[in-house]
C-alpha cells in the first residue's frame, strides 16, 4: 500500500493541545519562580529541552521509520524498558521523592523510566496479538499471556510503588484484547479479578487506602491527604466562567502542591475558567475520537492494535488526571499529557503522535491516488 497524507485533523488537534499545554505550564511554573528561581529554570529546561526538544526528535523518528519495523523489535523494546525500569532499585542511580522510587538520576539528568515501559508493553502486546491472530480469542493465547505479562509488570511497579501506571497499562491492554475479538465473558472475568486485586491494594497499601478515603470523604483530613483536592476545587471554583486571566492564579503561589505537575488542570481552571477547561476537554475528546478513527482505518492488525493501545493509554491518563483533580476519581498523581511537568512523558507522547500520524498515512480511504 502506498503512503498518502497524514491525518491533518489529528495533527492540528495535537498541536493545539501542545501549544495550550506549554503556555499553561509556563504560567503554572511561576509558582516555583516565586519561591526558588534556580529550580524554576531547572524545571523549565527539563520541559523545553528534554521534553519538547526530545519530543520533536522522537516525533520525526516515529513519523519516518516504517511502523512495521516496531513489530519486529517489540519484544526487545519491552524487555529493554522493563530492565531500565528496574534500575530505580539501584541506590546509586535512583531518585526518591514522596516515599517512591520512580526516577533515575544520572548527574543533572533525570527521567522516569515507566513512561518507556508503558509504550514498550503496548508494542509487545500488539505484536503478540497480531502474531497469534484469531487464537487471541482463546484463553491460552489471549487472556492468560496478558495476565502473566501484567504480573511481571505489577511486580516491578508495585515495588516502587507506582499503582497508577499499572492501572493505565492494564486498561490499555484490556482494550487491545477486546479489539482483538476476545469474548465478553473473559473481559468481565478479568475485570472481576482486577476489582478483587484493587480491594487487596486498598486493604494492604496505606497510601491507596488513604486516597480512596479522600475520594469518599474529601473533608476527612483537610490539612493532610485531602489538602490537594480541596485546594484544587477552590482554584477551579474561583476561576468562574471566564477565569482570572493568564498568569493570574493565586493558588499556584501558595496552596497547590506542584501546580506545574498533576495539579496543572486546577491552575488552568482558575486562569481560564469554565470556558477554558471545557475547550481543553473537548480538544482531548477530539484527539481520542480521531485516534479511534485512525485505529478503525488501520491497514493491518498490528497497527490497529498499536493505535488502540496508545490512544486508550493517553486518553485514560488524561481523564484520570482531570477526574482526580475535580474529585470524580481518587487522586492518582498522573501527569496531564502535553501539559504537566514531565520531560519523559512529553517526549514519549510526542513520539507516539508521530507514530499515529505515520500509520494514518496508510489508512484505508486515505491512500494516494495513482
Amino acid at each position: 500500500m502506498k503512503a498518502g497524507k497524514i491525518d491533518y485533523f489529528f495533527f492540528w488537534t495535537s498541536i493545539a493541545l501542545l501549544g495550550i499545554g506549554l503556555l499553561s505550564f509556563v504560567s503554572a511554573s511561576l509558582g516555583i519562580f516565586a519561591k526558588n528561581i534556580p529550580q524554576f529554570y531547572s524545571v523549565l529546561f527539563n520541559q523545553l529541552a528534554f521534553g519538547l526538544g526530545g519530543g520533536i526528535a522522537a516525533f520525526f523518528l516515529f513519523l519516518k521509520v516504517p511502523y512495521q519495523t516496531w513489530r519486529t523489535w517489540a519484544p526487545f523494546i519491552f524487555i529493554g524498558a522493563l530492565l531500565i525500569t528496574c534500575l530505580v532499585f539501584v541506590p546509586s542511580l535512583s531518585l526518591s521523592h514522596g516515599g517512591a522510587r520512580r526516577w533515575i538520576s544520572i548527574g543533572n539528568f533525570q527521567f522516569q523510566p515507566v513512561e518507556f515501559l508503558k509504550i514498550g508493553f503496548i508494542f509487545y502486546f500488539a505484536a503478540w496479538l497480531s502474531w497469534v491472530k484469531q487464537r487471541s480469542r482463546e484463553l491460552a493465547f489471549g487472556a492468560i499471556p496478558l495476565c502473566i505479562s501484567l504480573g511481571v509488570v505489577a511486580f516491578v511497579l508495585f515495588k516502587q510503588p507506582d499503582t497508577k501506571s499499572f492501572i493505565l497499562i492494564a486498561t490499555a491492554s484490556l482494550a487491545m484484547l477486546f479489539v482483538s475479538g476476545i469474548s465478553w465473558k473473559y473481559i468481565l472475568g478479568m475485570l472481576a479479578i482486577a476489582l478483587v486485586l484493587f480491594g487487596g491494594l486498598v486493604a494492604f497499601r496505606p497510601y491507596v487506602r488513604e486516597r480512596v478515603q479522600t475520594f469518599l470523604n474529601p473533608s476527612h483530613d483537610p490539612s493532610g491527604s485531602s489538602f490537594q483536592l480541596r485546594q484544587s476545587l477552590i482554584a477551579i471554583g474561583s476561576g468562574g466562567i471566564a477565569g482570572r486571566g493568564l498568569g493570574q492564579s493565586v493558588q499556584k503561589f501558595t496552596y497547590l502542591p506542584e501546580p506545574q505537575g498533576d495539579s496543572i488542570f486546577a491552575v488552568i481552571g482558575e486562569e481560564f475558567g469554565f470556558i477554558g477547561t471545557t475547550l481543553i476537554v473537548v480538544l482531548y475528546l477530539m484527539f481520542a475520537l480521531r485516534g479511534i478513527r485512525i485505529a478503525y482505518r488501520a491497514p493491518d492488525s498490528f497497527s490497529r492494535l498499536l493505535v488502540t493501545g496508545i490512544i486508550i493509554l493517553i486518553t485514560a491518563q488524561v481523564f484520570m488526571n482531570i477526574a482526580s483533580i475535580t474529585g470524580l476519581f481518587p487522586l492518582t498523581g498522573v501527569p496531564l499529557v502535553f501539559m504537566s511537568h514531565g520531560g519523559t512523558s512529553l517526549m514519549v507522547s510526542l513520539g507516539m503522535v508521530g507514530l499515529l500520524l505515520n500509520i494514518s498515512r496508510f489508512s484505508r480511504g486515505f491512500e494516494r491516488k495513482k
